[in-house]
């Protein structure tokens, strides 16, 4: 599924070409083409690019003159993206930038040649993508956008927003790779601050529907979003449940603070995108994955939407105002 240019413009825009003398279609160059493969929805990929073309127009490359991207976004489909990666081999692209772990996987399996750049919020070398950070090896490489790794931060800004002894509900993925890894973060946070935590597992909409129901009639004080990229898709939904349960809920991405989430915490992911864009801009000048070292985030964004924590009635300390990278009123 392509986004950005409508079914109208495009026949337009063919039509014209057609009509253009032999002479001068012979001189038009042909643009490398760059294929972008996610799971994620087509308004999330869309609200993203704008930073990955960046990163590519700081190299010196700029969409539609001298490169081009392809999009094959599965909207959270998992079962369409060996096609979709077969589709973008079979195109031989200059590059495919994946967006998540399951896309990795699936690039991975469908070629050993073509360079892949991942962004993903789970650990690369567990998860089988590279064999190192500093050499990945292979046709790989990429921006680790340190998701999982940040859990701990997160349930111990949550509990000094909403402090007490009431406990803190938490929704994972068990399908997420890095899952066990974000528990295990929040044990052990959750025993170093002595605050009680339950959680639920949720892997498709019912299921956060009724962990919210649950979460609610446990009495928990507020809720902590795990890292996923499922999140991501049903951003609207988790912020429609937490107001309706008055739940103060921690995210892990501004954007769910930007559509009236409560706060976020995280890594600066329209950087993430820009740092891809370069890394793709470099590999279209000749560089080998192999010899690109995996990018790891070094900006991490608080963001607070006070005119939730108004709604909810939660006063936030004057530290965190005063340390926030945004404040939404």
């Amino acid at each position: 599924m392509a986004i950005g240019i409508g079914r109208r413009q495009f026949i337009s825009a063919l039509g014209s070409a057609v009509t253009w003398p032999l002479s001068v279609r012979a001189q038009q160059p042909v643009l490398p083409v760059v294929g972008f493969l996610s799971i994620l929805s087509s308004s999330y990929i869309a609200s993203r690019m704008p930073s990955f073309r960046q990163g590519l127009k700081e190299a010196g490359y700029i969409e539609g003159q001298n490169v081009a991207i392809e999009y094959r976004l599965a909207e959270g489909h998992y079962d369409r993206l060996p096609d979709l990666a077969a589709d973008l081999v079979g195109r031989q692209v200059a590059a495919i930038v994946t967006a998540g772990i399951d896309p990795t996987k699936v690039a991975e399996a469908a070629t050993a040649t073509l360079p892949i750049v991942f962004l993903s919020d789970v650990d690369p070398v567990n998860a089988g993508i590279v064999t190192s950070l500093n050499r990945p090896g292979g046709n790989v490489t990429g921006v680790s956008l340190l998701g999982s790794a940040l859990e701990a931060k997160r349930l111990g800004l949550l509990n000094e927003i909403v402090s007490g002894t009431a406990p803190i509900g938490v929704l994972l993925d068990p399908g997420f790779p890095d899952a066990n890894l974000e528990l295990r973060e929040l044990q052990d946070a959750a025993s170093a601050i002595k605050r009680q935590i339950t959680v639920e597992r949720v892997s498709n909409g019912p299921e956060i529907d009724a962990a919210y129901a649950t979460v609610a009639r446990q009495g928990a004080g507020a809720l902590l979003i795990a890292q996923n990229a499922f999140f991501g898709n049903v951003i609207d939904q988790l912020a429609a449940l937490a107001a309706r349960y008055k739940l103060p809920t921690m995210y892990p991405q501004r954007e769910f603070a930007e559509a009236g989430g409560f706060v976020s915490y995280g890594a600066d992911f329209a950087d993430g995108y820009r740092q891809a864009g370069l890394y793709v801009a470099k590999i279209l000048k000749g560089i080998k994955p192999a010899d690109l070292p995996i990018l790891q985030p070094t900006k991490f964004e608080l963001v607070i939407n006070l005119k939730t924590a108004k709604t909810l009635g939660v006063t936030i300390p004057d530290r965190l105002l005063a340390t926030a990278d945004e404040v939404i009123e």
